[in-house]
């Protein structure tokens, strides 16, 4: 996970209009009309932008558009019912079956994509899986299925590893040497924290947590 930064008092300007119009409606009342259609683009596509095109949980590469991109509530909205509309509870996830928003259903997560814990507490490794430092990451690391164990999602696993070592050998790293300068290290992780046009390279905040991981 990337921790998101939802914009204060922000929400989009259909989606407000919408509730105006509909003040004792929930989310799952949206139709398939067109306005409908158009509220929940624009809140996919908002979600998206916020997080640089990644998805706010196995961060890989996710449009923006319908065909890979869910509009997902991080407090589930069986939990609760009233938060259904708050954009501040809304981020852009993969449609991937097993995992993500498929995998979360109505589950309660400890550890969030709004959480500095989301970046602290999960530890990835060069194999690609990934280890949850505190029983609470470990919770959401398994209702996410992000990836502990091949039995688990091996699919993820393998392509976490794959997009990681590409991004390790293109900054001229050897994933199985590593690097032990820390003032390149930190340089690196300077520039790959800056998105290019509005986005970041897939599973880059999966590549920042290993080269963290380096530094003395």
């Amino acid at each position: 996970m990337r921790k998101i930064a939802k914009r204060v008092g922000y929400e989009p300007p259909s989606l407000t209009q919408w509730k105006r119009k509909n003040p004792n409606k929930r989310y799952h009342q949206m139709d398939d009309s067109l306005k409908c259609r158009e509220v929940r683009q624009d809140i996919r596509t908002a979600c998206t932008q916020e997080q640089f095109f990644l998805c706010a949980y196995c961060c890989q590469a996710i449009s923006g558009g319908s065909t890979d991109t869910m509009n997902e509530h991080v407090v589930a909205r069986e939990l609760d019912p009233n938060r259904t509309l708050d954009f501040t509870n809304i981020v852009a996830s993969c449609r991937t079956l097993g995992q993500c928003d498929d995998s979360h259903q109505s589950q309660a997560l400890p550890v969030t994509p709004f959480m500095d814990e989301c970046e602290t507490e999960l530890k990835f490794k060069i194999s690609g899986r990934v280890e949850g430092l505190s029983e609470d990451a470990i919770t959401s690391i398994k209702i996410l299925n992000l990836g502990d164990d091949e039995k688990n999602n091996k699919a993820l696993i393998e392509r976490r590893k794959r997009f990681v070592d590409g991004i390790l050998w293109k900054n001229g790293i050897d994933p199985d040497d590593g690097l032990d300068d820390d003032e390149l290290l930190s340089d690196l992780i300077d520039s790959m924290t800056k998105p290019h046009n509005g986005k970041l390279v897939p599973f880059t905040p999966v590549a920042l947590n290993i080269l963290r991981q380096w530094i003395v």
